[in-house]
């Protein structure tokens, strides 16, 4: 009897330490349930990424009458927005969906109408509103914005910094190329999340530092430090949020981040050396603090964005910002100014056609690109940064 109690402990203890095992590393593919395991505490196994791309959902859920799960890997050409799970006799919903394309998808579980994300799954974008669960699906090899063992890595920091706009205390991310040396100087990109992100969001979601490692391994990129960004200043329940939002962020990178990134880091010091960059309303921001501001940048990335009427009601009127004074333009001189959207937001009313269109109207040189295989998500933006962007930063 005692035999047989010490063999089912060290059962539990083997099972337990090899469901550990495929969390332990940094992988491309840390959802390929191979041991057919699941993670400490979970019920099911969710979800499970198969070697043919097909990746299989679960949600223990007894007491539900439907269950549905939605994402972005249901993007583009896929047929399906949704799959519709089904439920056996153990209280237990899946299904299986796919093959997709390798990439980082997210994904939430509706159950009756509401949705949430997949408790068995410890892999959440918790730095996107509304929240919602990751899904790896791996090819044979890291991937562009997979972390590498061949290479070397930079460093990721949380920093905080005292703002004298906002009145409180503000993080701030940084990263730093393999090999930081404080005797060398650095240029310095900075980089703005979306009216959903957390400051965090470009490293975790974007995976911007294993990025920019491969692309410094490539030599596609001179080491660049990257500077991630809360900009989010001003409550979105404030009625006043964009008229405040934009100059307040144009004063707290003048008064507080670069004065802060600066006697903290290994710069240069000019704008030949500084780039802004954005998704959604982090693009709105660029646009804004960038046209008005050439002194403190000399390149822009614009993504999946561009200033509205709407805006331009909000702050006032300023065709400086909005991109339609030719003559603040010629006079700026900027080194590289970049527009750049997914394939699956662009139409000929979307904001960054018309911001492209008026540049081309007025002769303003700068780079416009449409591609990847998604819409408004990070799917679109790590493409742009990889693909297009970042390539020609610096050049």
């Amino acid at each position: 009897m005692k035999q047989l109690i010490f063999s089912i402990v060290a059962m539990l203890f083997s099972f337990v330490a090899v469901a550990q095992q495929s969390w332990v590393n940094e992988v491309h593919n840390p959802q390929a349930n191979t041991e057919g395991l699941a993670p400490m505490g979970a019920r099911v196994i969710s979800p499970e990424v198969h070697d043919d791309h097909t990746v299989t959902f679960r949600l223990y859920a007894p007491n539900a009458k439907e269950v549905v799960v939605r994402g972005t890997m249901f993007t583009g050409g896929m047929e399906a927005k949704s799959a519709t799970m089904t439920k056996n006799d153990k209280g237990v919903w899946s299904v299986k969906a796919g093959p997709f394309t390798p990439d980082v998808y997210t994904y939430t579980f509706s159950v009756d109408g509401v949705s949430f994300v997949d408790p068995a799954n410890t892999l959440h974008n918790h730095g996107t509103m509304p929240a919602s669960s990751m899904l790896y699906v791996h090819g044979d090899a890291p991937a562009y914005y997979d972390p590498n063992p061949a290479i070397e890595h930079g460093s990721v920091t949380t920093s905080y910094y005292n703002s004298t706009v906002s009145k409180g205390l503000r993080t701030i991310l940084v990263y730093t190329p393999p090999q930081y040396d404080a005797k060398k100087k650095y240029p310095v990109l900075y980089l703005m999340g979306g009216s959903g992100e957390a400051t965090d969001s470009w490293y975790k979601y974007g995976q911007v530092n294993w990025i920019m490692d491969n692309m410094i391994a490539e030599g596609k990129i001179k080491p660049t430090i990257v500077v991630m960004v809360n900009n989010q200043i001003v409550h979105r329940s404030s009625p006043n949020h964009s008229a405040l939002s934009f100059k307040m962020m144009e004063q707290e990178y003048k008064e507080c981040i670069i004065p802060w990134v600066d006697s903290h880091y290994s710069t240069i010091r000019s704008s030949k050396g500084r780039a802004l960059a954005g998704l959604s309303m982090g693009g709105r921001h660029t646009q804004y603090i960038g046209f008005r501001n050439p002194d403190l940048f000399g390149s822009l990335g614009i993504l999946s964005a561009a200033l509205t009427a709407a805006d331009e009601k909000a702050f006032g009127k300023d065709d400086v910002a909005m991109g339609r004074d030719k003559k603040a333009f010629r006079k700026a001189k900027f080194d590289y100014i970049y527009i750049g959207a997914g394939k699956y937001e662009t139409n000929e009313k979307s904001r960054h056609v018309l911001l492209h269109n008026q540049l081309e109207e007025l002769g303003i040189e700068h780079e416009y690109y449409i591609g990847g295989f998604s819409a408004h998500d990070f799917m679109t933006w790590r493409h742009l940064l990889y693909y297009s962007f970042l390539p020609n930063l610096w050049k």
